[in-house]
């Protein structure tokens, strides 16, 4: 007897639909957290509701993945990915590692799966709705931001944005070996500014007190030692709690400013990356998405704002 895979309880009225043609100015930016990103699926679903289809899209990590399914307009979907397979070895686990080399399974969510409608490819596509993906190169260390009609096979860019360090193995993109594009941006909301937007709203998956833990030098780490062939790299990742930190410090002051609007869990968030407990997972979910109701008239007035 095939054993039964353990799926959020709530799954069946979660919401669904098509989100309109509608595209609205600015930028969105996706920052990653892995299952923390269940969050976002909520936010975004949220945001397809209201019509707000934004031009551009920029995510890292769990971030670009679920920038898919938003670019396509497909409601629901992400959540129900998350929600129905986080158990079963295909997406997260055994199967994934012999099949991915890493332990999110990509060919699975990439692919056709029961219960799931199929992605959207054709409104993928459209060239109106750009979508970016933050990679960080192993060789200079540095986050690149890959467009998906760039030319390179933009699932595979995901997966290189998605790939954790130290249990994925590097993905060749442009010739080059890359992983998670939160090893060296984790927030990238400073390239959206740097790309003139005038609007520019930002889904933390974190809330807006939280820092992360710097640890103390020391002569010799785990990143010095897995990645000593690529110096650069293990020196972004041993700064990315700290640069981290900046991050979010500097987002209070842009959000203070009104010159950037951002949507982050309003309550404290006990989740980890690979989180399994899927009840927690369906509350997390639906933090997302009444956040970002709650949101919406202050959303809109920012977006009406002559800057």
């Amino acid at each position: 007897m095939m054993k039964k895979i353990q799926k959020y309880s709530g799954i069946d009225s979660l919401p669904e639909g098509r989100a309109s043609e509608q595209i609205t100015e600015g930028c969105l930016v996706l920052e990653g957290g892995a299952f923390r990103g269940v969050y976002t699926n909520g936010v975004l679903d949220a945001l397809m509701e209201a019509d707000l289809n934004f031009r551009c899209t920029v995510g890292v990590s769990a971030g670009s993945m679920n920038a898919i399914n938003y670019i396509t307009g497909q409601i629901g979907r992400s959540a129900r990915i998350n929600l129905r397979y986080r158990h079963d070895s295909r997406y997260v686990g055994r199967k994934a590692i012999m099949k991915n080399q890493g332990i999110i399974g990509f060919d699975f969510i990439f692919g056709r799966m029961p219960f799931i409608p199929d992605l959207d490819k054709k409104r993928f596509r459209n060239p109106e709705r750009q979508l970016y993906a933050v990679v960080t190169n192993l060789h200079t260390g540095l986050p690149e931001y890959i467009e998906k009609s760039s030319g390179e096979d933009f699932f595979k860019v995901i997966a290189a944005s998605s790939s954790m360090p130290f249990v994925s193995k590097p993905v060749m993109i442009g010739g080059h070996p890359c992983l998670d594009g939160g090893c060296s941006c984790k927030i990238p909301y400073e390239w959206a500014l740097q790309q003139k937007f005038e609007k520019i709203i930002v889904v933390r998956t974190r809330p807006r007190s939280y820092r992360k833990t710097v640890k103390p030098e020391q002569k010799f780490t785990p990143e010095q030692f897995v990645y000593r062939d690529y110096p650069r790299f293990s020196a972004s990742l041993l700064a990315s709690n700290e640069n981290y930190n900046h991050l979010c410090e500097d987002l209070l002051n842009l959000e203070a400013q009104k010159k950037i609007f951002v949507i982050a869990p309003s309550q404290n968030i006990d989740i980890s990356r690979l989180e399994g407990n899927m009840e927690k997972l369906g509350a997390l979910y639906y933090l997302g998405y009444h956040d970002t109701r709650q949101s919406l008239d202050a959303l809109r007035t920012y977006l009406d704002r002559k800057n």
